[in-house]
């Protein structure tokens, strides 16, 4: 009977570190958006290094996230980035939970001494064959873009505001050109 409980406790420590939410910060500051993609409407504005809890939504590069505050919303992968050091109460559940099993693992003669891992991994898919073949020209957005383009004052005006200096960069050779009929087998 010992054993079944202390069977159930160590399935419920993970389940419980499995559920926990994964603790992240916002590497900038950003729209919380209601859904994927810039077009959603904006549900808050999160500072840069707010802590978020990053939650099971995954749609293409988008990541379904909670404030603190219990806002939930849509922001883009590449402005997350790891939590340190206990940012939010999912990260101190998360780690609770997460010794308790590395402690049980020690203790049955596995493990070893706690590993520290950071970093930042991110995966994008690219596109595939058929979303290439029914692709469609999207004008406003070309239109959108261009309504972005800055002028070049305006680049060396922020380049001067920034810690860079210019360095002078030899130009590339120029490219072999391939054949013209797109077939990729050289032509005598």
């Amino acid at each position: 009977m010992r054993c079944i409980r202390g069977t159930a406790a160590l399935l419920f420590l993970a389940a419980l570190a499995a559920r926990a939410d994964e603790a992240a910060l916002t590497r900038r500051a950003l729209e919380l958006r209601a859904n994927p993609g810039d077009a959603g409407p904006s549900v808050a504005q999160l500072p840069a290094q707010a802590p978020v809890a990053r939650l099971d939504g995954r749609q293409g590069p988008w990541v379904q996230v909670r404030t603190p505050a219990g806002a939930t919303g849509w922001v883009h992968l590449f402005d997350l980035g790891p939590a340190s050091g206990g940012a939010s109460t999912e990260a101190g559940a998360s780690g609770l939970a997460s010794n308790a099993l590395r402690g049980v693992t020690n203790l049955f003669g596995g493990g070893g001494a706690p590993r520290q891992a950071t970093g930042s991994t991110a995966g994008i898919r690219g596109l595939e064959a058929e979303a290439l073949a029914n692709a469609q020209p999207n004008p406003a957005a070309v239109q959108q873009m261009a309504g972005w383009r800055q002028s070049e004052g305006d680049a060396r005006a922020y380049a001067s505001r920034a810690p860079w200096k210019a360095v002078q960069v030899d130009p590339l050779p120029a490219a072999s050109r391939a054949p013209a009929s797109g077939n990729a087998e050289q032509q005598p």
